[in-house]
């Protein structure tokens, strides 16, 4: 039986045999059980991981131990609101300090993305509207359906907890919902590559 660790760009955690392409940390978020409480985060550094790095080996959701976090790739990782690793993604986490201007300790910056991300005490994803045209590629929104699409190059591309569904096409302008963090867009725009997977 799958464990409840995979991260929907939504926000939502949820039981999913699929298997993603990174991980993430939000601190302890299970019980003795493997079972998650209500809390979906214990500290403002979420990152995205790398899965293999110099050796190690997890047994996931052992007590008293951070809760690993799964997504399908890097997209869904910064819907979330995660950003990379500043030890197993060294490149890529300097790569996101230069495309988000940061020049202090990253603390810093993460308490600005977690107030941009998150609903203190209600656990829920800050969502917020804008003009499609002017959002980058590898940015989600919700479809007017509400199912999370990606916005890649002149499609949109149907997230399942899987992988990608058909393309569709991409309107040149309209009001959406945008999932990803207003942070997380402006580090796109500035140049920032997301790794995603296969559409």
């Amino acid at each position: 039986m799958p464990l409840q660790n995979r991260v929907q760009p939504t926000g939502e955690i949820i039981a999913h045999p699929a298997r993603g392409q990174f991980m993430g940390n939000r601190g302890i978020l299970h019980d003795s059980d493997q079972r998650l409480g209500k809390a979906r985060w214990r500290h403002k550094a979420w990152v995205t991981c790398v899965l293999s790095f110099k050796g190690r080996h997890r047994a996931l959701m052992r007590p008293h131990n951070y809760t690993e976090l799964f997504f399908l790739d890097e997209a869904v990782a910064f819907a979330a609101g995660h950003r990379p690793c500043g030890e197993c993604r060294r490149a890529d986490y300097n790569q996101f300090r230069a495309a988000a201007e940061v020049t202090t300790p990253i603390a810093a910056y993460d308490a600005i993305l977690h107030a941009q991300r998150a609903v203190p005490r209600r656990y829920e994803q800050v969502r917020y509207t804008a003009d499609i045209a002017e959002l980058p590629d590898g940015v989600f929104i919700l479809s007017e359906t509400g199912a999370a699409h990606l916005l890649w190059e002149d499609k949109m591309l149907p997230y399942t907890p899987s992988g990608y569904g058909q393309p569709i096409h991409r309107p040149a302008r309209g009001t959406v919902t945008v999932l990803t963090p207003a942070p997380m867009v402006q580090v796109l725009q500035a140049g920032y590559k997301v790794q995603v997977a296969q559409p």
